[in-house]
C-alpha cells in the first residue's frame, strides 16, 4: 500500500486504484436481494416522452410498473412474521400497499376553484410521501397540487441502478404541462426537495430558454442539492467498475435492509452519479444565466435548509445558486443548530456546524432569515431577518417554538416532515400496529437491531415545521400577488 501511494499516477488512475483496492475488500459482502436486482422495464424513461405525452399516459405506465413490481419482487419475497418489518414482505407492517393512498405513487389534489398550481418534486431514493404534508396544506389553501413520483422511485432500489436524471427531467415536463393545461393562466409554483430542487431549477432554466412552458411563478427549494460533495464524482468510476467479475458490490454505495415503506435504504452508485451530473449541469446553466440574462427574469426563489447538512453546504447554496440570481427577490431561511445543546463540547464534533457565514455579510443580494436560539441559555427560538446587502438584522420574530430536549440540530432529510408525522415524527401513533421510524431511544447488543446506529441518530422530522409551512404559504401568495 505504501509503494502504491508513492507511485506517480494521474489523478484519474489514482482514483481507480483506490476504488479497486476498496472493491477487493468490499466485494459483495452484503447479499443482494430481488429488490436490488430485478429490472422493472415498464418504468418511464426520457425515450418514452414521444408516446407518453400526457399525465394520464404517465399514470397508466405507473400502474404497469407497480404491477411488475408485484410480480417480480413481492411475489418472490416471503410473508409472515419473519418478513413483518420488510417493505417487500406482503401484509407486513412495512408493506406500503396496505395503506390508502399508497404515497409511493404520484398523487393529485384538485380544489373546486384553484388559486394556482403546485408541483411537488421529491428527492433521490425518496417518494411523494416526503412532501405529502406540505401538499395537503397547500390543497386546503386552494392550490391544485400534483405530487410526482419520479422514475426509478417508489418501487424497488433496483430502479436507481438504471435511472438517468434526464428521465426525471422528462417526467417533470409532463407534470408541468398537465398543470398548465388544467389551470390556464393561473400561477404554477414548484416545490423541490433535495434532488427535486435541482430538477426544479433545470426545468426553470429550460422555461427561461423557451424550450418548455410555463415559467414557474416561484420556486421553493427545500434542502436543495445544488453542490454535493466532490466525492460524488467518483460514482461514475465505481459504476463502470461494478460490471467487472467480483466487483458487483461497487454498484451500490450502501446496501441496507429495506424496512422503510416510502424511502429506499439501499443507494445505488448510479444514483450518486446522476445527482452529480444534474447538479453540475444546473450550476453551469445558472452561471450562464447570471452572465447573459437581464435582471428580474428568474422566478422568486425561497431556499430552506439546515445549517447542519451532511449533503449540501450553505456555501454551495450561496455560491452556486442565490448569489448568482438577481438581487432583492430571493430568500434563504436557515435553521441553526441548537445553541443550548451545543454548549457541551462533547456533543459538537464538527465545529463548522456552528459557523453562520451568511449573517453579518453585507454583500449578499438576498434576504437571510436565521432560525436560532433566542440566546445560548434557552431552547426558545426566534427568526432573525437580514435584508439584502446589509450586515444588520432588521427584525427579530419570536416564533413561540423551542428545541426539544436532547436535539442538537436538524438534518438534510428532516425539514419537510412535521413532528406529528405517523411514520417519521416525534412520537409513535396511537395505533401500535403501525410501523414507526421516528424518535426512538433503543439500546441493546450490537447486531440485534436491523437499524444501524447512523440511521438511528439522524433526525427525520422538523420541530419547526409549522414555521416552515407558514413561510412557504406566504411566499407563494406573495409571488402570485407580485406576478
Amino acid at each position: 500500500m505504501t509503494r502504491l501511494r508513492n507511485l506517480q499516477m494521474p489523478s484519474a488512475l489514482r482514483a481507480i486504484a483506490v476504488l479497486l483496492l476498496a472493491a477487493v475488500g468490499q466485494g459483495c459482502a452484503t447479499p443482494l436481494e430481488a429488490w436490488h436486482s430485478e429490472r422493472l422495464n415498464e418504468e418511464f424513461t426520457a425515450a418514452d416522452a414521444k408516446r407518453v405525452t400526457s399525465f394520464a399516459d404517465y399514470l397508466a405506465l405507473e400502474d404497469r410498473v407497480f404491477a411488475q413490481l408485484d410480480a417480480k419482487v413481492y411475489a418472490a419475497t416471503g410473508s409472515g412474521e419473519s418478513y413483518a418489518l420488510l417493505r417487500y414482505g406482503t401484509g407486513g407492517a412495512a408493506d406500503p400497499r396496505q395503506f390508502v393512498p399508497d404515497w409511493n405513487r404520484s398523487f393529485e389534489l384538485r380544489p373546486e376553484i384553484p388559486l394556482g398550481g403546485v408541483l411537488l418534486l421529491h428527492g433521490m431514493s425518496d417518494s411523494p410521501y416526503s412532501l405529502r404534508a406540505i401538499g395537503e396544506t397547500l390543497y386546503r389553501r386552494g392550490y391544485h397540487v400534483l405530487g410526482l413520483r419520479l422514475p426509478g422511485h417508489g418501487t424497488a432500489p433496483s430502479g436507481l441502478t438504471t435511472v438517468r436524471w434526464q428521465d426525471m427531467a422528462a417526467a417533470t415536463r409532463i407534470a408541468m404541462r398537465h398543470l398548465a393545461a388544467a389551470l390556464s393562466d393561473k400561477p404554477i409554483h414548484v416545490v423541490g426537495y433535495s434532488t427535486g430542487a435541482a430538477l426544479a431549477l433545470d426545468f426553470t432554466m429550460d422555461a427561461l430558454d423557451g424550450q418548455v412552458a410555463p415559467v414557474p411563478a416561484s420556486l421553493v427549494l427545500v434542502s436543495p442539492a445544488v453542490g454535493i460533495h466532490s466525492a460524488a464524482a467518483l460514482a461514475a468510476w465505481k459504476r463502470r467498475l461494478s460490471v467487472l467479475p467480483g466487483l458487483g458490490g461497487l454498484g451500490w454505495l450502501t446496501v441496507e435492509p429495506e424496512f422503510d415503506p416510502y424511502k429506499y435504504n439501499s443507494f445505488a452508485t448510479n444514483a450518486g452519479e446522476q445527482v452529480h451530473r444534474l447538479t453540475i449541469s444546473v450550476s453551469r446553466r445558472l452561471e450562464r444565466h447570471a452572465r447573459t440574462t437581464a435582471a428580474g427574469t428568474f422566478p422568486p426563489t425561497l431556499v430552506l435548509k439546515s445549517n447542519a447538512d451532511a449533503t449540501v453546504s450553505t456555501d454551495a447554496v450561496v455560491g452556486r445558486l442565490l448569489g448568482l440570481l438577481d438581487p432583492g427577490r430571493h430568500e434563504l431561511v436557515l435553521f441553526d443548530v441548537n445553541r443550548l445543546a451545543a454548549k457541551s463540547v462533547i456533543k459538537v464534533f464538527d465545529p463548522r456546524a456552528l459557523d453562520i457565514r451568511v449573517m453579518g455579510t453585507p454583500d449578499l443580494p438576498f434576504t437571510v432569515v436565521l432560525v436560532t436560539n433566542q440566546n445560548a441559555d434557552t431552547p426558545a427560538v426566534v427568526a432573525y431577518r437580514q435584508p439584502p446587502f446589509s450586515a444588520e438584522v432588521s427584525a427579530v420574530e419570536p416564533l413561540g417554538l423551542a428545541w426539544p430536549a436532547n436535539m442538537l440540530s436538524l438534518s438534510h432529510v428532516a425539514l419537510p416532515i412535521p413532528p406529528d408525522d405517523p411514520l417519521y415524527g416525534r412520537r409513535p401513533p396511537d395505533n401500535t400496529d403501525l410501523l414507526f421510524l421516528g424518535d426512538m431511544a433503543i439500546q441493546g447488543e450490537r447486531g440485534v437491531l436491523m437499524l444501524s446506529p447512523d440511521w438511528l441518530l439522524r433526525l427525520r422530522h422538523n420541530p419547526f415545521y409549522s414555521y416552515l409551512e407558514l413561510v412557504i404559504v406566504e411566499w407563494l401568495q406573495r409571488a402570485a400577488d407580485q406576478g
